[in-house]
């Protein structure tokens, strides 16, 4: 691959660069840190009886962990695609490319989305790309990783600040509608770090779209990163715009197209409390990125086998056989996620006292826990209509 004199391959180097900066600065607080989850020290159970398997698309995923989408179409990321494709298919868990927009238009930059789908055959892999593009860009997109499933990224705030990014979003609804209806494969919509509102997820679910990852702020801020690639940073304002993925999994709509959860998961707990607040899974960027950039695949791994040892341990401590029994999960909600519901008109305190309500485990993997608080006298467990 030569293309990375090309301004889209500096482009992508930039973006692996300064994604990977902000990984190894110190860590920020985040939304995270203000859910805690209830001690029940009686409710532990043996770790051996912990499954970790959950069902996505229609398809069972070893675990409720995914590599979220990142990279790709240079030399440089290619290097990190082979060894995060060698990470998925030793661990089994499914990853997402990066956005593969640069290989559709420049066809010598697809070995390096390729070679996950070499290093990774029989993994369940995703096509990342971009909103506005055509049914028929989408189409090659999936024929290019021969991907189970197509990733659509929204990202009005990074197009804003990127300095060769686009002004007109007015034709991306109805080009969305366009590819959920001609995909071959079923069509995840994610943001890339800005999350999901009530909103946008009531439509996505009116379009067809099965499965939506929230992806919130708290993780890899692309407003700060197409700023730092600006003269003069004169958007540094709109660091840290947005809604993260806690809140937009507290505020979700009933029914809503089955919800991952990306943005700021930083360790296994993290994703133990997506799942207790209605994700069916956790994507991970950053946090598999730093044993990825250098290209090192056994670290690599490493780091993923210890993540899926650690949320079985922490599963079994909670008294979750299943990702599907931490909705019932008793948690405390507090500082700006209890500002939140406060100002949205959500029961924080409900979440509180999930086992006193009388809620029962989730049983079936396409149902679940979530219910909407601002209703009181609502159940206090109600299944999500099926996709």
């Amino acid at each position: 691959m030569s293309e990375t004199a090309s301004p889209s391959g500096r482009r992508k180097d930039d973006h692996l660069r300064l994604a990977h900066d902000q990984q190894t600065a110190p860590a920020l607080r985040n939304d995270f840190d203000d859910v805690q989850i209830l001690h029940h020290a009686l409710d532990g159970l043996d770790a051996e009886q912990v499954r970790l398997d959950v069902e996505v698309l229609d398809r069972a995923w070893s675990a409720p962990v995914y590599i979220n989408g990142m990279t790709g179409g240079t030399d440089r990321t290619a290097s990190v695609n082979r060894a995060l494709a060698i990470a998925a298919r030793e661990t089994g868990i499914a990853m997402a490319s990066g956005s593969v927009g640069i290989a559709l238009d420049d066809p010598s930059t697809a070995p390096g989305f390729r070679v996950i789908r070499e290093e990774n055959p029989d993994g369940f892999v995703m096509a990342n790309l971009g909103i506005g593009r055509s049914a028929e860009e989408a189409r090659r997109a999936v024929d290019l990783l021969e991907a189970d499933a197509l990733q659509i990224h929204l990202n009005a705030v990074q197009e804003t600040v990127m300095p060769e990014g686009t002004r007109d979003f007015s034709r991306w609804p109805r080009a969305l509608e366009a590819v959920v209806a001609a995909s071959p494969v079923p069509v995840l919509v994610k943001e890339v770090g800005f999350g999901l509102s009530r909103r946008t997820l009531t439509r996505l679910q009116e379009m067809g779209v099965q499965i939506a990852d929230v992806s919130g702020v708290g993780g890899t801020d692309f407003a700060r990163i197409e700023n730092s690639r600006r003269p003069g940073e004169d958007y540094s304002f709109l660091a840290g715009h947005g809604q993260s993925a806690v809140t937009c999994l507290l505020d979700a709509p009933s029914p809503a197209p089955v919800l991952l959860a990306s943005g700021g998961v930083r360790t296994p707990l993290d994703v133990v409390k997506t799942l207790a607040l209605g994700a069916r899974a956790a994507g991970v960027a950053g946090a598999f990125l730093k044993p990825a950039y250098d290209g090192d695949a056994e670290h690599a791994t490493a780091v993923i086998r210890g993540w899926l040892s650690q949320l079985r341990e922490l599963m079994a401590l909670f008294g979750a056989r299943t990702p599907a029994e931490l909705t019932r999960t008793d948690l405390l909600l507090r500082g700006r996620v209890r500002e939140f519901c406060e100002l949205t008109g959500l029961d924080a305190a409900r979440y509180a006292r999930r086992e006193r309500q009388g809620a029962e485990p989730v049983a079936d993997p396409d149902t679940s826990a979530r219910t909407d608080p601002r209703t009181p006298t609502a159940p206090p467990s109600r299944p999500r209509t099926r996709t």
